[in-house]
């Protein structure tokens, strides 16, 4: 019998937020630099409570949660599992906290040049693709490096879609 302690995930949840005019939802965080507003689900929170926590605080804007659009696995010494979804803009004035320094709406293409990070660019660009399916893809740091990228409602082999 192995005496060594089980994995400890963080389990993180994200979110591409969209208002009514189709802009996204970014915030600037202090280190990382732009991206969607995400962070650490704290314990006994549900994900969907945790995702519209994460946003108000970050962005100070309520949403509409929407559906999951991708799982992301990180496989380092830091384990960490991200669930990423759609939502829209409800109500609310932007507004920073301790974890952004700015937040803004964007287009499609003025978010892409603003997030430069790898992790975060990739995040993006996967969100914005969705097509329905939710997608898992499991990846690493330093560098940055898709291993796995599996869209999750695809029949397995052999199996018959009715």
């Amino acid at each position: 019998m192995s005496t060594s302690l089980s994995p400890q995930h963080t389990v993180v949840v994200g979110c591409l937020v969209r208002n009514e005019k189709n802009e996204l939802l970014l915030i600037r965080h202090h280190k990382r630099g732009w991206e969607i507003p995400q962070g650490r689900v704290e314990e006994g929170e549900n994900l969907i409570d945790a995702l519209s926590r994460e946003v108000c605080e970050e962005a100070g804007v309520e949403i509409e949660p929407g559906p999951l659009a991708a799982v992301w696995s990180l496989i380092a010494e830091s384990p960490a599992i991200i669930f990423t979804f759609l939502g829209r803009y409800r109500c609310g004035s932007l507004a920073t906290s301790g974890d952004s320094e700015e937040a803004g709406w964007f287009s499609e293409a003025k978010a892409l040049e603003k997030v430069t990070g790898s992790v975060m660019r990739g995040r993006l660009e996967a969100l914005l693709k969705f097509n329905g399916s939710p997608v898992y893809y499991a990846y690493s740091t330093r560098p940055y490096q898709v291993l796995v990228e599996q869209n999750l409602s695809s029949p397995l082999p052999g199996q018959i879609h009715h």
